[in-house]
């Protein structure tokens, strides 16, 4: 399976579900919190090409997006796809 980190911020309904849909899919984790962290935020928004928004989701180390993306991605098949958990084609 695919390593994942997703950056978050705290009271972030987003990152709650971003969190949800990985969880549902059965994908482990790591979640960096970066409220009150300017040192990992600064980090997440080199990563994310200067995005600040939480969620920030990569995938094998490969920068996804957001929560919205995070869905785009399911709703495609892409998702699966990306963790490892669907057949390759």
């Amino acid at each position: 399976m695919a390593t994942v980190e997703i950056y978050t911020g705290a009271l972030c309904g987003y990152c709650v579900a971003a969190k949800r849909l990985l969880r549902s899919k059965g994908v482990v984790f790591e979640e960096i919190k970066v409220s009150f962290r300017p040192r990992r935020k600064a980090e997440m928004i080199k990563r994310a090409s200067g995005r600040h928004t939480v969620p920030q989701v990569f995938i094998d180390g490969v920068h996804m997006g957001g929560c919205d993306e995070l869905h785009d991605l399911d709703r495609t098949g892409d998702l699966d796809r990306r963790l490892g958990l669907a057949p390759q084609a």
